[in-house]
Formats: structure tokens, C-alpha cells, sequence
């Protein structure tokens, strides 16, 4: 039995062109990221035939997956599992005010980001054990078929250091660029990396 895993990023937010501390905070998609998630879902749509689609309960993963949902006739599926990382304190921060209100604890999260328990928030482990929870769960519940993931930067990093077998201190190792998709086959234990950051699909996407 084979589970085909794409593994989607959401759409642009505003803090996403500030690099502001997003995490839980629920931020909608902008215009732009209405359009990549439109053109995803086309994407989607015409290379794969996903069973089922999973998202987070945040707006912006819900609008993306909104968008993969209509163009392939399914409906969305909330997994809390998918959720971002609380960042607590952190919420809302330029990485400038963070290194400025925090230095040590921005500094370690750039250097140790494994290390790092956010004030009033999560570490990375607790994003990775819910995240390796749901993807076990998906995957039993769909031999044979694709699924479809939407969530955010941090849980992509976290599920590819799980799918690849390194531990979350290689979290920097990876960068899912906004509305990208990385692909998996997973079967018992194993797991093959088919793709990973794939964005060809955002060509025809005006830059904002």
C-alpha cells in the first residue's frame, strides 16, 4: 500500500512580504496569494487526482486549499495537525524588533532553532509530533491514493526532516517557497522524496 503525499504551501499574506512572526496569528491571503492559490489548484488539479485535501483552520491555509478543492471537485478537510507554530510572544515581530526585544532567543532561533521554546508559545518539537501524528493518520486512511496537505512553512520544514530521517536541527536546510508543492510516496515506514519545492506552476503569476 502507497500513500502519494503533496505537501503544499499556502498563498502570500501580507506579513508574509514583512517577514513579520506569523505562526497562529489567523491572517488572511492577499490578492497575490489569492492568485497562487487559484493556480495551484489548477496545477493540482491537472497532474495528480487527489482522494482528499487537508488544511489547518487558519485562514490561509483554508483559502488555498479552497482554491485545490474547486479544482478538483473535493472538499477541504480541517486537521488541526497541520497548524503553525505558536511563536507566542513572538507573534507579529519583525525579525529586526524580535533580535531587539529577544537577542538571545533570535539568535538561537537562527542558529538552534530545535532549541528554542517561544515566551507563551511552542517549541519545534511540539509542531513535529502533531504534525508526524496527522500524517500517519492520513496516510492510514488512504492506501492507495493522493492526498493532498496544505499548511505552513514551519510543518513543511518539520515533515520533510521527518520524511527525510534528520532531526529538526536541520530545519534552515529547507526553504518550501510560498504555494510550492513537494511530493512523497510513503508506504509503511518508507518514504521517497519525489519532488520538493516545486513552483514551475507559479510562471504565469504577476510578482507583486
Amino acid at each position: 500500500m502507497m500513500t502519494t503525499v503533496l505537501l503544499v504551501r499556502h498563498g502570500q499574506t501580507a506579513w508574509n512580504l514583512e517577514d513579520r512572526f506569523r505562526g497562529q496569528v489567523d491572517l488572511p491571503l492577499d490578492d497575490h496569494g489569492l492568485e497562487q492559490a487559484e493556480v495551484v489548484g489548477k496545477r493540482i488539479a491537472s497532474d495528480w487526482q487527489p482522494a482528499a485535501i487537508y488544511a489547518s483552520s487558519l485562514q490561509r491555509t483554508l483559502q488555498t486549499a479552497a482554491a485545490v478543492s474547486r479544482a478538483c471537485g473535493l472538499r477541504t478537510a480541517i486537521h488541526d495537525g497541520l497548524l503553525d507554530i505558536d511563536f507566542g510572544e513572538f507573534s507579529g515581530l519583525t525579525p529586526e524588533a524580535a533580535a531587539s526585544q529577544y537577542p538571545d532567543l533570535a539568535r538561537a532561533w537562527r542558529r538552534t532553532p530545535h532549541t528554542v521554546h517561544f515566551p507563551d508559545g511552542e517549541l519545534l518539537a511540539d509542531v513535529r509530533d502533531r504534525a508526524e501524528a496527522a500524517l500517519r493518520e492520513i496516510v492510514a486512511n488512504h492506501p492507495d491514493q493522493t492526498v493532498v496537505l496544505v499548511t505552513h512553512v514551519v510543518v513543511c520544514r518539520l515533515l520533510l526532516c521527518s520524511l527525510l530521517g534528520v532531526d529538526s536541527d536541520h530545519f534552515w536546510q529547507f526553504q518550501p517557497a510560498i504555494a510550492s508543492i513537494s511530493v512523497f510516496e510513503i508506504s509503511g515506514e518508507r518514504s521517497v522524496l519525489l519532488s520538493v519545492n516545486d513552483t514551475c506552476h507559479l510562471a504565469t503569476v504577476h510578482t507583486s
